[in-house]
């Protein structure tokens, strides 16, 4: 199994910035895209950014400019920097990956069990 754990979530004021974190750890051969969602009260789930192995990213439209995805695949982590956070931003952010166990494996969509980001004055 591929477990992944997210941590840095918490309370920020509008305007403020938090750096979310997620680590890949258990028996894998090979992580290609790594991905972060949320979903806020009463609302669907969405993808916010999206990295590939190779450090090709994608942004929702509500984050581009202000949200930063990177990784360190040495490390099998996978990091979102939110800057200028706003109200609407508020949700429960999950971290995605998707891992094969072997080289001849089948690929595995995997999910952590989500980290609270509470943005309000």
């Amino acid at each position: 199994q591929v477990q992944l754990v997210e941590s840095g979530g918490g309370l920020v004021q509008p305007g403020g910035s938090l750096r979310l974190s997620c680590a890949a750890s258990g028996s894998f051969f090979s992580i290609s895209d790594m991905a972060w969602y949320r979903q806020g009260p009463g609302k669907q789930r969405e993808l916010v950014a999206r990295i590939t192995n190779g450090g090709m990213t994608t942004y929702a439209d509500s984050v581009t400019g202000r949200y930063t995805i990177s990784r360190d695949n040495a490390k099998n982590t996978v990091v979102l920097q939110m800057n200028s956070l706003k109200p609407e931003d508020t949700a429960v952010y999950v971290c995605n990956a998707q891992a094969q166990r072997t080289p001849s494996s089948t690929w595995y969509i995997y999910w952590g069990q989500g980290t609270q980001v509470t943005v309000s004055s």
